[in-house]
């Protein structure tokens, strides 16, 4: 999917939503366990409830690997399901060199069709460069996490007081361009969002942990928000688990219907 086909997308939605497909076995409804195959059955159901108010889907593949070659097949067919102008990220967080990287990517590009994937930058230019040769395909590195860890290494400043973090941002941006490079920063980093959008004005970033991680929608437009939107946000657990009997589809669209009216607003503040 190209940059100007994922903005159009955004525009005619009203969305930038993303949902993310974590799907476990055991959180799922217990009525769906009787299915040929409960987790594509879950996933179906989600989608068809909320794919008017979302721009992307992005399934963890762990969550599918731990169930082996059975839920390897339900991530390709949930892949297969999804609709044509909805972007599918194929959330890996994949990082290897050479042969392997090129061999991960014909994986996820070719067989699974993904349109995007996420990267571990950690390796250098030469893990992500085999994925750069897809055309309108995405890398989606990681740049500014979430996660508690995340002071671990991402916040070590240099001896000019440069974050890590901010190295990687301007180094990986110039193995690609804003068509064919995005960046994950966390929605509970909020306060880098202006410095980050200083270092890289032009890219979409993939911002999880809006909801259960404590993420604040507001703060991550009004900070992150460039011309071209610029912003795909997340949330997961928030909306495939707002309900489990019967209905646990119509709960997911309730709320998956909250966040995007608030992004609605956003975006007419930011027109």
């Amino acid at each position: 999917m190209s940059r100007k086909a994922l903005h159009e997308n955004i525009l005619a939605k009203q969305s930038f939503l993303c949902v993310g497909l974590d799907t476990d076995l055991t959180r799922i409804p217990k009525h769906l366990l009787s299915e040929e195959d409960p987790i594509f059955e879950f996933n179906k159901q989600i989608i068809e409830a909320t794919k008017d108010l979302v721009i992307a889907y992005k399934p963890n593949t762990a969550f599918y690997e731990a169930m082996g070659p059975k839920g390897m097949e339900s991530l390709k067919k949930t892949i297969d399901y999804i609709p044509e102008d909805i972007l599918v990220i194929a959330d890996a967080k994949r990082g290897d060199i050479g042969n392997t990287s090129r061999l991960y990517a014909k994986s996820f590009f070719e067989y699974y069709d993904a349109d995007a994937l996420t990267v571990a930058p950690y390796m250098g230019e030469d893990s992500i460069s085999p994925f750069l040769e897809y055309e309108d395909r995405w890398i989606i590195i990681l740049g500014l996490t979430s996660n508690k860890g995340s002071q671990d290494f991402q916040h070590i400043e240099d001896t000019q007081g440069k974050k890590l973090f901010t190295q990687v941002l301007e180094t990986c941006s110039s193995y690609g361009t804003a068509d064919n490079l995005m960046f994950v920063v966390g929605a509970t980093q909020a306060d880098y969002f202006t410095e980050i959008r200083k270092t890289i004005p032009d890219h979409f970033l993939l911002v999880p942990g809006i909801g259960a991680q404590g993420g604040s929608l507001s703060e991550v437009a009004k900070y992150g928000m460039n011309d071209h939107v610029g912003l795909i946000v997340n949330s997961s657990r928030g909306i495939i688990y707002a309900g489990d009997g019967p209905d646990f589809a119509e709960k997911a669209r309730e709320n998956a219907q909250v966040l995007q009216a608030e992004m609605k607003s956003l975006l007419a503040q930011n027109a």
